[in-house]
């Protein structure tokens, strides 16, 4: 970097703070014994990854600084980035745990296991797709109901597989959810002979599986998670966990962060990336 000053860098303070970014990306490479020790050799990707699990630990200011120091080193040192070209824009995902209603894997994980069978598979079943506490009622394989006509990115569920889904969300709404394989599979072992109609909510809905939903569900969830955690966000937090995971995977796979609150949006079925952001605070 002290190679740089006065050329593409022209402060002190700045050559001053991306040397210590640097020796903590380098610490990283050297720990995980990567690019051979030679920090020159990080490549985007690696960079990518760097910023993803750093994000965890750090706020945007500082995670900010790290992109920026790897990008400059990238771009006048090793040659890893052409000019212009620049690192993707990674949001810390560590003040949104500190203040959002997002659940981690493992809190839904131990709230799971303090609820009876159905409702534990509804709250992985809605953690893994991201559904509201009425729409595991609406269930329905995908080529059993089609969904309505939407705005469907290619980015629609790119990094996952699974097995498509419908749900009637708000308004009456059929849009497609994405389930897991084997979340899918025992899913089906709970099919229904006959849809059951029941009402939820003072909302009529056909059901076709014997799994948890709707507001016994999200009474379950609140309990469990007070049980095994001492506090609940409720049951919609597991949507928020949804979009920020799916963000993060998205961003760390190459999109802008305008192209993963689109395709968000999408998944979710809300259709408008500002609602998106209300679910990474």
């Amino acid at each position: 970097m002290k190679t740089l000053q006065g050329s593409a860098l022209h402060s002190v303070g700045t050559v001053r703070n991306y040397e210590q970014a640097l020796t903590r990306v380098g610490e990283w490479v050297s720990a995980l014994r990567l690019c051979q020790g030679d920090l020159r050799q990080l490549t985007p990707a690696l960079a990518l990854d760097y910023l993803v699990q750093r994000g965890k630990t750090v706020g945007q200011k500082t995670l900010d600084m790290e992109r920026q120091a790897i990008q400059a080193m990238m771009q006048h040192v090793s040659g890893q980035l052409e000019s212009g070209k620049t690192l993707p824009v990674i949001k810390s995902a560590h003040a949104q745990i500190l203040r959002s209603r997002a659940y981690t894997p493992e809190q839904v994980a131990l709230i799971a296991g303090a609820q009876s069978p159905r409702h534990a598979l509804a709250t992985e079943i809605a953690h893994a797709a991201g559904l509201r506490a009425h729409e595991l009622l609406t269930l329905l394989p995908r080529e059993e109901r089609a969904p309505d006509n939407r705005p469907a990115d290619p980015t629609k569920w790119r990094g996952r597989e699974g097995e498509l889904y419908t749900v009637r969300g708000k308004g009456g709404l059929v849009r497609e959810v994405l389930l897991p394989h084997a979340l899918a599979e025992r899913l089906e072992t709970l099919r229904l002979p006959e849809p059951e109609r029941l009402t939820d909510r003072g909302i009529h809905h056909l059901c076709h599986y014997s799994v948890g939903g709707g507001q016994p569900w999200s009474n379950s969830f609140g309990a469990a998670a007070r049980r095994v955690l001492g506090w609940s966000e409720g049951a919609h937090g597991v949507r928020h966990s949804y979009a920020q995971a799916r963000i993060r995977e998205l961003q760390q796979a190459g999109l802008l962060r305008e192209e993963a609150l689109r395709t968000v949006s999408q998944e979710m079925g809300h259709f408008r990336p500002d609602i998106t952001e209300t679910y990474l605070r």
